[in-house]
C-alpha cells in the first residue's frame, strides 16, 4: 500500500513541474470588459452629498449598458469642503485651482484619462485647471447646453450660488450655444439662494420654506419666458424635481454624470 501512494506521490510531483504547453493568454470576461472602458476620475466633496449622486448615476447607467453589475472604471477624489468654502469668502481662487489641479493629477497618475468637477462652482478656475494637466476635464455647462438643445429651447432660467448667477463662467459658455440663460436679478434672491445651498443643502437638509422659495423663483421668471430651469448647483437636485414644476428641470448632476459614463463607455 505504501508502494502505491509512493509512486502515485510522484506521479503528481511530475505532472506539477511540468512545463505548461499551449497555454492560452487571452483575456478573461472582466479583463475584456474593462478594456472596453476609459477610466474616470471624479473630483468631489463640494459637496459630498452630490458626490454621491454621480457615484450612484454613473454607476448606475454602466449596469443598466451592460444588463449586470458590471461597474464603471472610476475613481474618486474627496476635497475638503470646509477648506473650498473658506478660500471662496477669501476670494482665494487659486487656491481652489490649486487643491484642483493636485486632484486631478492624483487621480491621472492612478489611471484616470478624463476628470470632471462634481459640482458646477468650481467650473470658475476651469480654464486655468485645464492649463496645468495634460488630459480633458469634462466641462458641466457643454454636457448642459448640449441637453437644452436636444429639447430645443431658446430660454432658460439659470440658478446657482452667487458665483455661478453673478459671473458669466457657466451661463456664458451656454448662451455661447445660442441660448438665452436668465438669471435672478435682484440681489436678495441671489444671497438667499446662495444661502439655502451653504447653510442647508450642502449639509442634506432639505426645509420645506426654502424649497417653496426656490419654486417662487422659477415660477417668477416662466412667467418672464423662460422655457426650462437649469439647476446650477449640484445640490438643488435634492430638493427640485421635475414633477415640482410645469417646464422643463435641467439636472445639471444628471446631465454631467451621463456626459461621464459616454466618455467611460467610449460613445
Amino acid at each position: 500500500m505504501n508502494k502505491y501512494l509512493y509512486c502515485l506521490l510522484i506521479v503528481v510531483l511530475t505532472a506539477c513541474n511540468q512545463p505548461e504547453k499551449d497555454k492560452k493568454t487571452e483575456p478573461n470576461g472582466s479583463e475584456k470588459i474593462d478594456s472596453e472602458m476609459n477610466v474616470l476620475g471624479l473630483i468631489g466633496g463640494t459637496s459630498w452629498h452630490s458626490t454621491i449622486e454621480y457615484y450612484s448615476m454613473i454607476n448606475q447607467s454602466v449596469n443598466d449598458h451592460y444588463g449586470n453589475n458590471t461597474n464603471p472604471l472610476l475613481l474618486v477624489y474627496t476635497l475638503n469642503q470646509a477648506e473650498v468654502h473658506r478660500f471662496q469668502i477669501e476670494n482665494k481662487w487659486d487656491s481652489i485651482a490649486h487643491m484642483l489641479v493636485e486632484a486631478g493629477k492624483t487621480l491621472n497618475k492612478a489611471g484616470a484619462g478624463a476628470v470632471l468637477f462634481c459640482a458646477n462652482t468650481p467650473h470658475k478656475v476651469y480654464g486655468s485647471v485645464q492649463e496645468q494637466l495634460d488630459f480633458p476635464i469634462i466641462h458641466i455647462a457643454d454636457a448642459t447646453a448640449k441637453a437644452i438643445k436636444e429639447k430645443d429651447l431658446k430660454k432658460v432660467l439659470f440658478i446657482g450660488t452667487k458665483y455661478s448667477m453673478e459671473e458669466p463662467f457657466i451661463t456664458k459658455r451656454i448662451e455661447d450655444n445660442g441660448i438665452e440663460v436668465l438669471v435672478p436679478q435682484e440681489q436678495e434672491v441671489i444671497d438667499e439662494l446662495h444661502r439655502i445651498i451653504i447653510e442647508e443643502l450642502t449639509y442634506g437638509e432639505v426645509e420645506a420654506s426654502s424649497k417653496a422659495y426656490v419654486m417662487d423663483v422659477i415660477e417668477n421668471a416662466r412667467q418672464q419666458g423662460a422655457e426650462g430651469v437649469i439647476l446650477g448647483c449640484t445640490e438643488f437636485p435634492l430638493m427640485i424635481f421635475q414633477e415640482d414644476v410645469e417646464i422643463p428641470v435641467f439636472n445639471t448632476t444628471e446631465i454631467h454624470a451621463k456626459s461621464g459614463v459616454d466618455y467611460i463607455l467610449k460613445r
